[in-house]
């Protein structure tokens, strides 16, 4: 049974507390419910539980923290700053050429898992980003992968990742902490605190290719 973003939270914040104080110190308060609500009204439907969850716990990172919450070099998003990323995506969403394309779009985005067409599509909302500009999006439209997450960037558009950790907010939040917990891998990247006493996650290969250390 997947826990519940609440339980994940906490096993997160504990390790980070433990081991990465800086990310910890770097993790928001909750959410204003107002700001939530106004999210809600922006995007024109309820938000899925999970995701209300999360902010209710944290309302995404400070603007000041270094590092990567989340593998991929991602941050969560605030209920404000999701607003503004979603503004921003809806924009490049083609809506005459979606409507007129139909089940051909979903068809495609779920044979050849990735669909420039969705990318901005309104009920994909943003949850992370990253530094380079790609995103984390909620699938929130109603079918087979409502509550799933996608990578979304503007080249490739959106990619269905085909990684169990993404099949929903809760199912990656569980994965992240127990990968934290154990320094196993999480989908090729593994959990590293720098001197700073910050969290990264670093790709396994890179990490093999890396020369080892001169010796002393």
């Amino acid at each position: 049974m997947t826990a519940s973003i609440d339980e994940s939270w906490a096993r997160i914040e504990n390790w980070l507390a433990e081991h990465a104080p800086q990310t910890y110190a770097a993790l928001a308060p909750p959410a204003d419910p107002a700001d939530i609500a106004e999210l809600e009204r922006v995007v024109g439907r309820p938000l899925l539980r999970p995701l209300v969850a999360s902010l209710l716990r944290h309302d995404g990172v400070l603007d000041r923290a270094e590092g990567s919450l989340l593998p991929g070099h991602y941050r969560p998003i605030s209920a404000r700053g999701t607003a503004a990323a979603w503004h921003l995506l809806t924009a490049y969403h083609d809506a005459c050429e979606a409507e007129e394309r139909g089940e051909e779009v979903d068809h495609d985005f779920m044979k050849l898992g990735s669909s420039r067409i969705l990318y901005g599509h309104p009920q994909l909302i943003p949850v992370a980003r990253d530094l380079g500009g790609a995103y984390i999006v909620l699938d929130q439209r109603p079918g087979i992968d409502r509550g799933r997450l996608h990578a979304a960037e503007p080249v490739e558009g959106v990619m269905r990742v085909s990684h169990e950790k993404w099949a929903s907010l809760p199912l990656l939040m569980e994965a992240v902490a127990t990968s934290m917990e154990t320094s196993q891998p999480l989908n090729g990247d593994v959990p590293v605190v720098d001197e700073e006493q910050r969290l990264h996650w670093e790709s396994v290969r890179l990490r093999a290719d890396a020369p080892p250390p001169p010796r002393a």
